[in-house]
């Protein structure tokens, strides 16, 4: 029983991460097609409110699926190494990208691409690892025993393509929901064709699995055929509701819908594949770790969840609403022409050699850190036991807490032309004391 509470989980999880994060990286796509820069900016500054909240679904799902389901996790992760290396390296590029255009005060290009351009590679990256799961990774007992190409299949790149298509239409349905203006009526006119194709990307994908996937599907269970083709009702009751949507008041009935077409499309693939978990064999049970184990997770994870909801449910509650970006003012010089007492504060620059020893303790904390906490978990203390472990983390937790506050005394967080009065300690006038 407590296999298939973490199967559960690992599935509201990834449920949670498509439906959350599909959204936002749909509006990064289409923000490359978009001319119009100060569009771009404000699609820059929506996804800004709720992207980092959203991606944190997909961490639980990873750390869910290795302790709960540590079969399934070696089986998949070999065989598709290079896809999501390249999809945590997009991850970052495009955070980067994001950050970087909030803080620029204008719409800078670069960034712009960056964020638009990861966003693609995330979603054909994570394509790839759906479609080189569901059409059966090479294995062998439980063990990965293809080569390194063994993701990249003609299945996979059209799982990586009909992606694209969902994700676009959720950001489409997304900007109408939550934009005015040209955004929302630019929104509202790409929603019906990307939702066409996306409509003949799923029929593609789905009789296409009858081919790419080495399992038998059970559909003779009336059990399982029933509960299939209930999910696939409410998927294409959900599109319907889409359709009529786009373009029509309230704004927010297509989001909504396509929504729920995707949590009705995810519920169908379970209902084809349970109890398989790694086609063409690898069931839930001989994925599955100890029966302590799963009864730990599911109380240590069950109690995260509400939390990591609660950050999601508060992020939507104080971002509700149209989204109106702020009028943004010059900002003020830093000293008076006419003031010659007004001295404009400048952080005392750090030596090269402190940054490079503090920055290279820190690594090696970090790796050392990394690898005795593998050893330990791993069931064998022959470096150092727990308390070493506690004692490294709680080192560079204070480095890192440190280093911070000296930086905050040197004004090294204010972003250059900001307002004298913004610096820390600063005056009225813009002196220091």
């Amino acid at each position: 029983m407590p296999e298939y509470l973490t199967y559960a989980l690992v599935l509201l999880s990834l449920g949670a991460y498509v439906v959350l994060d599909g959204y936002d990286l749909g509006v990064g796509m289409l923000s490359l097609l978009d001319r119009d820069e100060r569009r771009r900016r404000e699609y820059n500054e929506l996804i800004a409110t709720a992207w980092d909240a959203n991606e944190s679904w997909l961490i639980l799902a990873g750390v869910t699926l290795w302790a709960g389901l540590p079969g399934a996790y070696a089986t998949v992760l070999p065989g598709v190494y290079p896809p999501l290396i390249a999809m945590l390296f997009a991850v970052i590029l495009r955070g980067m990208g994001l950050e970087f255009q909030s803080a620029s005060g204008t719409y800078r290009h670069g960034w712009g691409l960056l964020f638009g351009g990861a966003s693609l590679a995330v979603t054909l990256c994570q394509g790839l690892v759906i479609g080189a799961v569901l059409s059966g990774l090479p294995q062998r007992d439980g063990h990965f025993t293809g080569d390194a190409l063994a993701w990249l299949t003609p299945y996979s790149v059209l799982c990586a393509l009909g992606l694209v298509c969902v994700y676009l239409l959720a950001g489409a349905a997304w900007l109408q929901d939550k934009t005015e203006g040209t955004a929302h009526a630019w929104a509202g006119r790409l929603g019906r064709p990307l939702l066409g194709a996306t409509v003949v990307a799923a029929l593609f994908l789905g009789f296409g699995l009858e081919v790419a996937d080495p399992q038998h599907f059970h559909f003779e269970q009336p059990l399982r055929a029933t509960l299939f083709w209930l999910a696939a009702a409410a998927a294409a009751g959900c599109g319907a509701v889409a359709w009529y949507g786009f373009g029509r008041r309230p704004d927010w009935r297509p989001f909504a819908a396509v929504l729920g077409a995707e949590v009705a499309g995810l519920l169908a693939l379970v209902a084809a594949t349970v109890p398989v978990v790694v086609p063409p064999s690898l069931t839930l049970s001989e994925a599955s770790s100890p029966h302590g184990s799963q009864v730990f997770l599911v109380v240590g994870v069950g109690l995260c969840m509400p939390f990591v909801l609660a950050y999601n449910i508060y992020a939507w509650w104080v971002f509700r609403g149209k989204f109106r970006e702020p009028a943004r003012q010059a900002p003020a010089a830093t000293t008076a022409p006419d003031d010659a007492t007004a001295v404009p504060f400048t952080p005392r620059p750090e030596s090269r050699v402190v940054v490079l020893v503090r920055r290279t303790l820190l690594t090696l904390l970090g790796v050392l850190l990394a690898a005795v906490s593998q050893d330990i978990f791993g069931g064998e203390s022959t470096w150092v036991d727990p308390l070493g472990v506690a004692l490294l983390s709680g080192t560079a937790l204070v480095a890192w807490i440190l280093g911070d506050r000296r930086a905050g005394r040197l004004g090294e967080y204010d972003l250059p032309g900001g307002p004298p009065g913004d610096l820390p300690g600063a005056l009225p006038g813009g002196e220091r004391p």
